[in-house]
């Protein structure tokens, strides 16, 4: 069954872009789905798993000063990751995601709120995300779905 991550990874071919993830609560998610799709390895270069904030700063370069200003869930802290995973892989686009999926707030904000950062080439894209699942696993797909969906519509709209 043909899915709109299939219509993702034939947009990036099509248009010849690479693409590279960098992510935190998902740990990992958005990266499965898209190699999940035959014919991702064409466009997919690779991921980041920065789930600790030294994580975060050593694979990502995410700054200290701005973990400690902004807070791991921060949309600052979302694009420094996303332009992290661009300079490490060298891809065309990169998505980052970092939030709380919980069970408890984190950095005294709320579970199911998240920051992602979409790089298409040279512009950012940062949206404050949230989810209305209530459990843990649930939160996580819910804003895997939501990042890529995202995605997709930048995809669409890039010329």
């Amino acid at each position: 069954m043909k899915t709109f991550i299939d219509d993702i990874v034939n947009i990036l071919k099509i248009k010849h872009l690479t693409l590279a993830t960098c992510e935190s609560l998902t740990g990992g998610m958005i990266a499965s789905n898209i190699i999940n799709i035959p014919g991702a390895s064409k466009v997919f270069l690779g991921g980041l798993v920065t789930y600790t904030n030294e994580a975060k700063i050593k694979l990502a370069n995410v700054k200290e000063t701005t973990l400690k200003e902004r807070g791991a869930i921060s949309k600052e802290v979302a694009l420094e990751m996303a332009q992290g995973v661009i300079q490490k892989l060298k891809s065309d686009v990169a998505i980052s995601i970092t939030g709380n999926a919980g069970p408890n707030a984190y950095e005294a904000k709320p579970v199911g709120l998240a920051y992602t950062t979409i790089i298409l080439i040279d512009k950012a894209y940062t949206y404050k995300l949230n989810s209305s699942e209530s459990e843990r696993n649930t939160i996580r797909i819910d804003l895997t779905y939501q990042v890529l969906t995202r995605l997709l519509d930048l995809l669409k709209a890039f010329k």
